[in-house]
């Protein structure tokens, strides 16, 4: 068990707790909802010893019930990590960069796939700072740097899609990274062209499915 800060500004007051790393980071990404402050007390500064006033807990989040503080806290507060978990998520986050372009890039020389041994190699040669984002948000910048090191380009899949008028809000969302052209009918259905990763077509088709339960027409293009 790591036991690590977690705090927060409301009702301009400082408030922390301490709470085990692992337990606090789940609650953060939504996996849990219960995390336990050691010492069932909210501090306004736990190296000092002060516990809040519980006047000024209820100011700050309606009520002095340390349990419901505690998960109000991690989950918008700042939960501090210690260098051996941020390692570990940046690991996490470079794999998942080089199976994403094992998967959809190639190198357009040769017409073959690279290994994941040689994109790694070419994202730690090229210095590329890996955010904690989605990765296909990053991957302009991220393959602009790997071009220096490297001959690469993503395989994509051009789709021309229409989505009746009732789905578009949600669909949307689906579509709109991958967006290269729309065109909105008096309907208020869209049709759009979209540019796929080609190693993530099929989850970008049960993704669109799933918000228009299937009702959307898609027709795959030439590039």
């Amino acid at each position: 068990m790591t036991s690590t800060l977690a705090r927060i500004k409301k009702a301009g007051k400082h408030f922390e707790i301490m709470v085990d790393l692992d337990n606090a980071l789940k609650v953060k990404k939504g996996l849990s909802t219960f995390v336990e402050a050691e010492g069932d007390r909210i501090f306004s500064d736990v190296k000092k010893g002060n516990a809040a006033p519980s006047a000024d807990l209820m100011a700050a989040f309606g009520t002095t019930d340390v349990a419901q503080i505690a998960v109000m806290i991690v989950k918008g507060g700042e939960v501090q990590t210690n260098q051996e978990h941020r390692d570990a998520e940046q690991d996490k986050r470079v794999k998942q960069v080089v199976d994403f372009l094992a998967t959809n890039s190639i190198d357009p020389k040769s017409g073959h796939p690279h290994t994941p041994e040689r994109i790694k190699s070419a994202l730690e040669q090229a210095h590329v700072n890996i955010k904690n984002t989605s990765i296909e948000g990053q991957m302009p910048e991220i393959m602009e740097a790997l071009s220096k090191i490297i001959p690469i380009r993503i395989e994509t899949r051009k789709v021309k899609i229409t989505i009746p008028a009732m789905h578009t809000g949600k669909a949307y969302g689906v579509i709109s990274q991958y967006k290269e052209t729309e065109n909105w009918k008096d309907t208020g259905d869209l049709e759009v062209v979209v540019s796929v990763p080609a190693g993530i077509l099929m989850d970008f088709y049960d993704k669109l499915n799933s918000v228009t339960h299937g009702s959307a027409l898609t027709e795959e293009m030439k590039n």
